[in-house]
């Protein structure tokens, strides 16, 4: 199960159903079912208290994973500052919602054990990235 919540900001206006579809099918695409699987939309205040009471980092940061995967199936605690998403997202000039799927699939990722720690696995994360966005167009266009 998936679920979308807003931590004290409004809801991002994305296509839930199509957007469940698609992390489904990015899931499967390395092995992956979906079980329990929480999306937390937050502030910059809110990511940066998470950062600090669970990793004792004291930086913002656009989106935290808490993995709880077992075997092959995916569960965890994603949460998205939604404030560095449109930082980031104005930063690269990327529409808020390009940046935000991006960002969405991003936690995803790391759930299915992609890193991104060093240049090499960062850019083979990126490029897993673009790859789902091209799906999730694709499921776009054909609704």
């Amino acid at each position: 199960m998936i679920t979308f919540q807003a931590d004290n900001i409004p809801m991002p206006a994305i296509d839930f159903r199509k957007v469940e579809q698609w992390i489904k099918s990015t899931a499967a695409q390395y092995g992956y079912s979906v079980g329990e699987l929480n999306y937390i939309f937050c502030d910059d205040e809110k990511i940066l208290a998470v950062n600090k009471e669970f990793l004792q980092h004291d930086y913002y940061t656009d989106v935290i994973t808490f993995d709880y995967t077992t075997r092959t199936r995916v569960n965890g605690d994603i949460y998205i500052s939604l404030d560095t998403v449109a930082t980031n997202a104005e930063q690269v000039g990327a529409p808020f919602l390009h940046e935000l799927h991006r960002i969405i699939i991003h936690g995803l990722l790391h759930l299915t054990g992609q890193a991104d720690k060093t240049p090499e696995t960062k850019a083979q994360m990126t490029a897993k990235e673009e790859d789902a966005l091209r799906i999730l167009h694709v499921l776009r266009q054909f609704s």
